[in-house]
């Protein structure tokens, strides 16, 4: 929270100069109290944006005045670029297993003998081994599942029914398996402390991810991709391991592996029913451990997962259980004692970054279905550079277009327009600094696009004040007609233009809101600079009666 507010601090202090600027020109405060302030502007606008320069700074600035940095986006500083396949079918199946598991306890319930498996399309079968319970059967479908189809597959040696999805209730599932996923990776993608990352969907059944910056885009993928099902079974020890996998597993047992160490992968026999799953984790933390045992992970589970994890722990003292995450055993410690606080440790020699990758999918819950990474690139950073120079030539020439023409055309007017433009900028790439916005090659355009919103409500105005001359009005009345006549345009001008940019970052992606961000910022900063402190100027001027002439 404290990081928080050291990165508002900059914008705040902004804000309260522009509003008290903003007031007393409202209610007719002196030019020069007015200037003083806007200076006041300029100069902590500077100090704001040093930071963002790269020069060396000393350390009692760092420790006394906040230091944001503008971020550059993935086309300025390079990143990954990752396009992912979310195996919908898979998200499918597994709603339709969880669907045949209910099934299987409804009809234990009620007492009808049948037998559930799935097949390789991912239906579930029910195999009634009474067919005179067929009725009974029906009945409890129909009751309790009208968003299941039920189709009669066979009658021989008892009735067997496949159990599928309605249409409309598969489409709602893959429709929430792709939420799922896209939250989900999106939520791992925030704990790695990447800003300004891309995560939108594509199509179907796909995800964009842009990372820019990333040092490590093999433990992105890695921590992207990871399914994180947590599960909780029972190991069984009646049986030999080695029997096990020489012969093969028991009825109702398999086996599974833990993780991979010096001397191989251990094989675990345990049971296959699942007692809980990650779905009742509510928080994931990394603790030092000691010397010897290194980092763990200690688990927090809602109300309803303590309760299951008591039930448990109480019913099976003196066994073991297995904490399974992907089908991979990290642990299957002695249940000693009953656990009633719903709290557990996750140990395993873990370095302290296997610990904190495990601990953030644990925290952002499982994926409905595994991912794969179907297209990667990788921005370089020469590609980078090249972007910089290229935006920053483009910015260099039409700024200096913009500004030589306002001198030659209008002269003492055109110069002040000038100030008004250069404050302009500067005050745009300090907000964006101070809030830490990402800076894209359509960020540039935007800035580009800025200053000539920017140098077109400086026309209206100085073309209204030349009007006002030439009917004869004095310089102060000039000044006043000027800015009052030229607020209609200029308002009304820059609000849809601002509207558009609004819409733009509402339904836009990626680079299309950073030219958003920039545009709209950039049009409050510039009806700033161009109504208010331009104006302080003439106003400043009027106060001393040293406005004779207007060179415009």
């Amino acid at each position: 929270m404290a990081a928080q507010n050291q990165n508002l601090a900059p914008i705040l202090i902004l804000l309260a100069i522009a509003i008290a600027i903003l007031y007393l020109h409202l209610t007719g405060g002196s030019g020069k109290t007015r200037l003083y302030l806007a200076a006041a502007l300029t100069v902590v606008g500077v100090l704001l944006l040093l930071p963002s320069l790269a020069v060396p700074l000393p350390s009692w600035y760092t420790s006394w005045f906040p230091t944001p940095k503008i971020q550059l986006g993935l086309d300025l500083q390079g990143g990954s670029h990752l396009l992912l396949e979310v195996k919908l079918d898979d998200a499918v199946k597994n709603a339709l297993k969880r669907r045949g598991e209910d099934f299987k306890r409804e009809l234990a319930s009620n007492k009808i003998d049948a037998e559930v498996t799935q097949d390789p399309s991912g239906a579930v079968l029910i195999k009634l081994k009474d067919p005179s319970q067929r009725s009974q059967f029906l009945d409890l479908a129909g009751r309790l599942y009208n968003d299941l189809t039920i189709s009669q597959q066979s009658s021989e040696g008892g009735a067997v029914y496949a159990i599928n999805f309605t249409p409309h209730e598969l489409a709602q599932v893959r429709s929430s398996a792709m939420d799922q996923a896209l939250e989900t990776i999106r939520n791992r993608i925030d704990q790695l402390g990447v800003r300004e990352t891309t995560v939108q969907r594509e199509g179907e059944d796909r995800i964009l991810v842009q990372l820019p910056g990333i040092q490590d885009p093999e433990r992105a993928k890695e921590l992207i991709g990871k399914t994180a099902v947590l599960e909780f079974k029972l190991v069984d020890d009646t049986h030999s391991v080695a029997d096990a996998q020489r012969n093969g597993p028991p009825p109702g047992d398999q086996i599974l592996y833990g993780r991979p160490e010096e001397g191989g992968r251990q094989a675990y026999l345990v049971e296959s029913p699942v007692l809980m799953t990650g779905d009742v984790v509510t928080d994931a933390r990394v603790r030092p451990g000691g010397r010897l045992e290194g980092p763990y992970v200690t688990v927090d589970l809602d109300r309803r997962g303590a309760e299951m994890f008591d039930a448990i722990t109480a019913a099976n003292v003196g066994r073991r259980i297995a904490i399974i995450l992907d089908n991979t055993v990290y642990m299957a410690p002695v249940i000693k004692e009953r656990i009633p606080e719903g709290r557990v440790q996750i140990t395993g020699s873990f370095t302290i970054e296997e610990a904190h990758d495990l601990a953030i999918v644990l925290r952002s819950g499982a994926l409905p279905a595994p991912v794969n990474i179907i297209e990667e690139r990788t921005v370089g950073p020469s590609l980078g550079r090249d972007s910089i120079r290229d935006g920053e030539l483009s910015f260099i020439i039409g700024a200096l277009a913009v500004l030589i023409f306002m001198v030659v055309y209008y002269s003492g007017a055109g110069l002040l327009a000038d100030f008004g433009l250069s404050l302009n900028i500067l005050l745009l790439v300090c907000v964006m600094a101070a809030l830490e916005a990402t800076l894209t090659l359509p960020g540039i355009a935007g800035i580009v696009l800025t200053l000539g919103m920017s140098v077109d409500a400086n026309v209206l105005i100085n073309e209204r004040m030349r009007e006002e001359l030439r009917a004869g009005k004095s310089p102060r009345e000039a000044v006043k007609l000027g800015y009052e006549r030229a607020w209609s345009a200029v308002r009304d001008s820059n609000i849809s233009t601002f509207a558009a940019g609004l819409i733009l970052f509402e339904f836009g992606t990626g680079p299309v809101k950073g030219f958003a961000v920039t545009l709209c910022v950039g049009i409050l900063t510039g009806l700033f600079s161009c109504i208010v402190v331009t104006r302080a100027w003439y106003d400043y001027l009027i106060s001393q009666r040293r406005l004779t002439t207007i060179s415009v």
